[in-house]
């Protein structure tokens, strides 16, 4: 739940003058869009909305341990992909389309990595509970 409140946070701030800075360039997508989020990290619309759209999708999949480890571990997928993505293709090109800097691309790495880690933390823990659940229904130890 705590990523995709974080992925809405960074989306709804994406639209906001001031934390956003070169505002009045914000485009609609591609390279062109001169809009920086912090003052470090390119943005458009279409990459505020990519934003949004993974913290709703966070959010919903937070209700339960199967849905939030598939989030986690398929977002970080998508993410990872996104930094080759971003460190493959020419930056002034209309390859860049979300848009994406450097500074975005390593950000990139990091949640892809750190959500696909939370996914698997998620999975051992989602397991040891199963297991500690089976052994107070049965009254069975299973160590």
């Amino acid at each position: 739940m705590a990523v995709g409140a974080v992925f809405l946070a960074v989306g709804v701030l994406g639209f906001v003058p001031g934390i956003t800075q070169n505002y009045d360039t914000l485009g609609a997508a591609g390279h062109e869009s001169e809009a920086m989020l912090l003052g470090i990290f390119q943005v458009s619309i279409l990459h505020n909305i990519v934003h949004l759209l993974f913290g709703v999708a966070g959010l919903a999949m937070a209700k339960r341990a199967s849905t939030a480890r598939n989030y986690l571990i398929g977002g970080g997928v998508i993410y990872l992909v996104l930094w080759l993505y971003g460190l493959l293709i020419d930056k002034e090109s209309s390859a860049n389309f979300v848009p994406v800097n450097s500074a975005d691309d390593w950000l990139h790495f990091v949640l892809g990595a750190g959500m696909i880690a939370l996914g698997v933390l998620l999975s051992r823990r989602d397991t040891d509970d199963g297991v500690a659940t089976r052994r107070t229904t049965t009254g069975i130890d299973h160590h």
